[in-house]
């Protein structure tokens, strides 16, 4: 039986025939004051969505399957016992590794000694830029150069410290000098998890990401580097908001489409996300399992290509095996139980997450188009604008976490008032101040309950 058969005794159904049985069911309440919400970023969301809404823009993946990589992400302060911990967590089920280096005296071959690169991708997130650790890693990785990540992000570096590695000129000598010695691997990295940490609402991370990404590609164009299977990353930091979340990584896809074409670039991008700092919390803090198995799942479902999970713990409590193990045991459920590697897209042809995604490009783009009128992304950091922007967003997002519009359970609605944490706290849950003289306004991550939790822990 074909499709026309099938549906031919079941006439379609109006939008507007839709709206009068709503508007029937609310006995007089106004439709859009009573069903109709409006979003951070100044989308309006209806209660229920049809073809038409998309007017024929239908976005469809082209992967037959969601084929992601569970991550296990490693703060590297000794070389030994962080790979005894990756070893181990390969073990276990983890697909990639994420190294976070904090300085130039953790030999790559210790880090990597027994780990397969040729089947396991690993990144290395960079605290220092240094094109000598480069080469010794390019020497040791042989063959396997392609699946060896190099998130190199002065520009990130800039926003996070207020300051350059060294300064504006040496760190973009160095950045192309591995560029060219890098050639074949993925070097280039744009940290968006930093902007929504900091508080900006989803069109501007999108936007920011573009107006990063963008100084990159002008850079590489100036200096001859640009080249057509460029291959860049976005790390990107899932919050709450299920659906939104989704489509803000299928909106990414489209907006680094389009400005890649722009610079003759060919390659898709590298998407590595993972839950988001912003919205987790010490009290109640079992709640965060479920916080980032939403997100999680967001990321898998918004076409992220290696997840890697925070621990439930990690606000407040150093590195440990448990919190470690739950975290990478609610991906490998994710996907092992989940059947969510097993399938294509299923946001595919969702009429509500397609359109999000489409109003979430269309208005990113638009803040993008302005911040390159005022003369590209740097110059608006310099100028203090992209800073002023997040800070406006992140107090709008605190009045109403404060208000209680902004839920986050166990914190600021159903407290515990018997829960105790000051005993718990094993490192400093709260934004550090590190007064220090910089070039530009660091944009600072801070999350939503900390004014909150201090109150309550000088309360215990």
């Amino acid at each position: 039986m074909n499709k026309k058969q099938l549906f031919k005794d079941f006439p379609a159904v109006s939008q507007q025939a839709w709206k009068q049985k709503i508007q029937a069911d609310l006995k007089g309440a106004d439709y859009n004051d009573t069903l109709i919400w409006e979003s951070p970023e100044g989308i309006k969301v209806k209660p229920f969505y049809q073809a038409d809404d998309l007017n024929e823009r239908l976005i469809s993946s082209s992967s037959t399957k969601s084929d992601w990589l569970i991550g296990q992400h490693i703060l590297v302060t000794d070389a030994s016992k962080a790979n005894k911990k990756a070893l181990k967590a390969v073990k276990n089920g983890t697909e990639s590794l994420i190294f976070t280096l904090a300085n130039p005296d953790l030999k790559p071959k210790v880090i990597l000694k027994g780990i397969d690169i040729n089947s396991i991708p690993v990144h290395f997130e960079f605290q220092f830029l240094s094109l000598a650790y480069i080469m010794d890693l390019l020497s040791y990785a042989g063959s396997a150069k392609e699946n060896i990540y190099f998130h190199i992000d002065i520009l990130g570096n800039f926003c996070k410290t207020g300051n350059w590695f060294t300064d504006f000129e040496s760190d973009h000598a160095a950045l192309e000098e591995i560029l060219n010695e890098a050639a074949n691997t993925p070097t280039l990295s744009i940290d968006v998890s930093l902007y929504q940490n900091a508080g900006a609402n989803r069109t501007q991370q999108l936007a920011y990401a573009l107006g990063h990404a963008s100084e990159y590609l002008n850079f590489l164009n100036k200096k001859k580097l640009l080249r057509s299977d460029l291959k860049v990353c976005f790390k990107m930091a899932v919050d709450g908001n299920y659906f939104f979340e989704i489509a803000k990584l299928r909106a990414l896809r489209l907006l680094w489409k389009t400005l890649a074409v722009e610079f003759g670039v060919s390659s898709d991008c590298h998407i590595l996300a993972c839950p988001s700092n912003r919205n987790k919390t010490i009290y109640d803090y079992n709640v965060n399992l479920l916080r980032t198995t939403t997100e999680c799942m967001s990321a898998i479902l918004g076409g992220a290509d290696t997840v890697y999970n925070l621990s439930y713990d990690a606000i407040y409590h150093e590195n440990n095996e448990f919190g470690e193990r739950i975290s990478r045991n609610q991906l490998l459920i994710l996907k092992g139980e989940s059947y969510l590697d097993k399938i294509a897209n299923p946001s595919d042809g969702s009429y509500y997450i397609e359109v999000i995604t489409l109003q979430l490009a269309e208005k990113a783009l638009d803040i993008f188009k302005q911040i390159e009128q005022g003369d590209g992304f740097l110059k608006q950091l310099k100028a203090h604008n992209i800073q002023r922007k997040i800070r406006e967003s992140a107090l709008k997002q605190q009045i109403r976490y404060d208000a209680g519009e902004e839920v986050l359970l166990g914190s600021n609605k159903y407290p515990n008032e018997m829960d105790k944490m000051k005993q718990e706290l094993q490192k400093n849950p709260f934004a550090k101040k590190n007064p220090r003289k910089t070039i530009i306004e660091p944009i600072a991550e801070i999350r939503l309950s900390e004014s909150s939790e201090k109150i309550r822990l000088d309360h215990e």
